[in-house]
């Protein structure tokens, strides 16, 4: 499969579009697309090409005959990153499609599951550089420069983590110079803009941390410009908020804390959002599935092709609660669990726990409620799934039978709550004390169950307060993909083996800082074409440990 980045052709949405209620506003997402001649230079192709990018989070990426079904789309990358931490243990089972990234197996450039993860992104780089092509911002409408504005956001939350997944950091099992002898700490991926030439692509290096730091910043900066004139209010597209909270992530990775902890105040600020409640999150029909609750989301409808899959999308790979995804094959299936040590570690008072099956004879056995499903042979899920089950991803409306109605959800691609969990990690470092003090206040006021004792109260009394912040962000975000970055950017080790470990044997991995897999290979298809990228590889981390 030899596919070029800059030779990617990518269709825009134009048309069968259909509505939705999403409880709070009626919205429109299109589901199939154009050839690029059919594209118009008009505000309506613009927003059409826009309404694109929000479509591709959903398409597949590599996978024309729909046999790997790790490829439906970023929230697949999302999952794939959250095996890869030590909070997401699988069922080992013959259904698992993400055992190799969960076992750190073929993670070379030469395996098709990197490849998924290659082509997913650049397409989606692809699309936001053929609208900011088509409409320059010197000729556009206002209404156009909405459109620029959010192509800008996109491809910024593309590039940033690409940067942050590729970046080669010094880890455990692998070692600097590679096999070819050179030095490619801190080099991320090459830049392919909408001026990139053909010719430029074929000898277009990995550029560094900092040049890749210099072009996201203007990325961002260009949204912020330009997408207060979006007219879009669906929070299926990105908006001012989502800019912040993307400067917030990208300030993060670059450890420059003070601007971190402004950015993720002015997200929080202008997106007039609060964390979600104890009834939001615990709901059986809208836990976690519900566009209007988040800053950025991804919406899907049953006219989705994933969704027509039945098996081969969000729902069925997050939610043990169906009767026929993926994570609730009622025998063997490769359930979404939390890790054991993890959930011990939380304390028994915050609502949060209750996401998550509690081990027979627990105090919280029996406090989370399970649907049942009309087929007998599933019953209800409580009954069967195994202790740590996640129920955090709920099945649309809450029905686990019906495909169009459990997979046509929404998941999360921003939430208000990782920005107060930035503010404070970044307050932390910036002045002791100080993300202390915020994280006791975003837990007391937010965390606690409704039938906590009174006068229960949140008290950060660790050593280290900064993993604290961590760990609770951790739990707040899991599933959600993010975990992933904190664990590179601060050279954490993950430990699957102590005792009682709910990782099945070949994924139990210790590391003693930030695993080796965690710097991304760049597929050998994309160094036929692009000779500077050859001799400047990742060392392949597979089975390292």
């Amino acid at each position: 499969m030899k596919r070029n980045i800059s030779k990617l052709l990518i269709g825009v949405c134009l048309s069968s579009s259909m509505l939705i209620n999403t409880g709070c506003i009626e919205e429109t997402f299109p589901t199939n697309a154009a050839t690029e001649d059919q594209v118009t230079s008009s505000e309506e192709a613009a927003g059409a090409m826009l309404w694109s990018m929000h479509a591709m989070l959903n398409t597949y990426a590599i996978d024309v005959d729909r046999s790997r079904h790790f490829d439906w789309g970023y929230g697949s990358i999302m999952h794939i990153r959250d095996v890869q931490t030590g909070d997401m243990p699988i069922s080992s089972s013959g259904y698992d499609h993400y055992w190799p990234w969960e076992e750190n197996i073929y993670q070379g450039e030469s395996y098709i599951y990197n490849q998924f993860v290659w082509n997913f992104y650049w397409r989606n780089v692809l699309a936001a550089n053929k609208l900011l092509a088509a409409f320059p911002l010197e000729t556009s409408s206002n209404v156009e420069k909405g459109y620029v504005g959010a192509a800008h956001a996109f491809r910024a939350l593309m590039y940033l983590d690409m940067a942050r997944m590729y970046e080669y950091l010094p880890t455990d099992g692998t070692s600097m110079p590679n096999d070819a002898g050179n030095d490619v700490t801190n080099l991320t991926v090459p830049i392919v803009t909408e001026k990139t030439t053909e010719e430029e692509s074929y000898n277009n290096p990995r550029v560094t941390r900092e040049k890749m730091a210099e072009f996201i910043l203007s990325d961002l900066q260009a949204a912020e410009k330009n997408i207060v004139y979006l007219t879009e209010s669906s929070r299926a597209l990105p908006h001012l908020d989502a800019v912040y909270g993307l400067m917030a992530r990208y300030y993060m990775w670059l450890e420059d804390y003070p601007n971190a902890k402004t950015y993720a105040r002015k997200a929080i600020d202008e997106s007039k959002l609060k964390p979600m409640t104890q009834e939001d999150c615990l709901s059986t029909s809208k836990g976690f599935n519900t566009l209007s609750c988040w800053i950025w989301g991804s919406q899907l409808v049953k006219e989705n092709d994933v969704v027509q899959t039945g098996i081969v999308n969000w729902t069925s790979w997050m939610s043990n609660e169906t009767s026929f995804g993926y994570a609730a094959q009622r025998v063997g299936g490769p359930y979404t669990m939390i890790d054991a040590n993890m959930y011990s570690r939380i304390n028994d008072n915050d609502f949060r726990k209750r996401m998550w099956k509690a081990p027979q004879g627990t105090a919280l056995d029996g406090k989370t409620n399970f649907l049942t499903s009309a087929n007998p042979k599933y019953g209800n899920f409580g009954t069967w799934l195994p202790s740590y089950a996640s129920v955090k991803f709920r099945p649309g409306e809450g029905n686990p039978d019906d495909v169009n109605l459990a997979a046509a959800i929404a998941y999360p691609l921003m939430r208000v709550e990782e920005m107060y969990f930035i503010e404070a990690e970044a307050a932390e470092h910036v002045a002791a004390g100080t993300g202390k003090v915020l994280l006791e206040n975003f837990m007391n006021t937010y965390r606690l169950a409704n039938d906590a004792p009174e006068g229960t109260k949140y008290v950060c009394s660790a050593t280290d307060v900064v993993d604290e912040i961590i760990f609770q962000k951790r739990v707040e975000l899991w599933g959600e993909g993010q975990t992933f970055f904190d664990i590179k950017r601060l050279d954490m080790p993950i430990d699957r083996t102590y005792k009682g470990s709910n990782f099945y044997s070949n994924t139990q991995f210790k590391t003693t800082r930030r695993p080796a897999w965690m710097n991304f290979c760049i597929v050998q298809t994309e160094k036929n074409s692009n000779a500077a990228l050859r001799g400047y590889e990742n060392p392949d981390p597979s089975q390292v440990y």
